[in-house]
């Protein structure tokens, strides 16, 4: 079903769908995650586009009909469904591709293989996971993190302490159907939340939480970050880093369209001035 457009004339000559997330994937963000896609919808009908929302659950090749698409989709079906739509569409932000590299399992071989400082980290299948099978953190805490989509609930990030912890966590993943996990190490240091829009010149940081807070490059983090939003294929995106008590700056995650939560009103604006300016481009 299609939901109602949002319109800024009576005639366009730039027509774009705009996808909303499933609320499952926005653990305490739902309110956010759906305020910065309806205000980049209104910037974009500012700019003189028309622009047709739809949610996530909805959406087919034969629903959305629209050549250009910025969305938010983010859950396993939807990304099946939006990788179908892209095939009859011109251009979307940020692809089914670039959405599923930053599931944890790709995310982690792609980020690691291009260099870019990130923890050291191992997939493993829940199916055929043994008990204990390797002592791979030499006996420290470690993370253990659903293999997929981001966080649906709290226990897919946790931290294990030893391997029993580890191995009834990794249990419940695969009672709850999630074929892979990474084991990821656990880093000591200050973590920083960023946000960013390649292409755009906007990078916001701030600490998420810390003890040490260290002083670091901050140029070094954008960089960072930029290099692995290229690596994915992201053109809307956040992440997180760990900043080490020595200053040395570690990609732990990245996001694909985060809430901006904190800096919404420029984001969104930013996003539609990319968005518009992409689609020109294209025609």
């Amino acid at each position: 079903m299609k939901l109602a457009g949002i319109r800024r004339k009576k005639e366009y000559n730039m027509k774009l769908a705009g996808i909303r997330r499933k609320t499952e994937f926005s653990p305490n963000h739902v309110l956010n995650d759906f305020l910065i896609i309806n205000r980049t919808a209104e910037e974009l009908a500012k700019l003189g586009a028309e622009v047709v929302m739809y949610d996530e659950d909805i959406i087919s090749i034969d629903v959305v009909k629209e050549p250009f698409i910025f969305s938010m989709v983010q859950g396993p079906k939807g990304v099946e469904k939006l990788k179908k739509i892209e095939e009859k569409s011109q251009l979307v932000i940020n692809s089914a591709h670039a959405v599923y590299n930053c599931y944890r399992f790709n995310m982690t071989k792609l980020l690691t293989n291009s260099g870019i400082p990130f923890p050291k980290s191992f997939i493993v299948n829940t199916e055929s996971y043994i008990d204990g099978e390797i002592d791979y953190f030499n006996g420290k805490k470690f993370w253990i993190k659903r293999g997929d989509a981001h966080a649906v609930h709290i226990e897919d990030v946790t931290l294990a302490y030893n391997k029993e912890e580890a191995n009834g966590i990794i249990k419940e993943f695969n009672r709850r159907d999630i074929k892979q996990a990474v084991l990821q190490e656990h880093l000591i240091g200050d973590t920083v939340k960023f946000y960013a829009i390649r292409e755009m010149n906007f990078f916001y940081w701030y600490h998420l939480n810390g003890e040490y807070h260290t002083p670091f490059d901050e140029n070094k983090l954008k960089n960072y970050a930029l290099q692995s939003a290229e690596v994915l294929g992201l053109y809307v995106f956040g992440g997180d880093a760990v900043i080490s008590p020595k200053g040395d700056i570690t990609i732990i995650d990245i996001n694909d369209w985060p809430s901006f939560a904190p800096v919404r009103e420029q984001a969104c604006k930013l996003i539609a001035q990319l968005i518009y300016r992409k689609v020109k481009n294209y025609e």
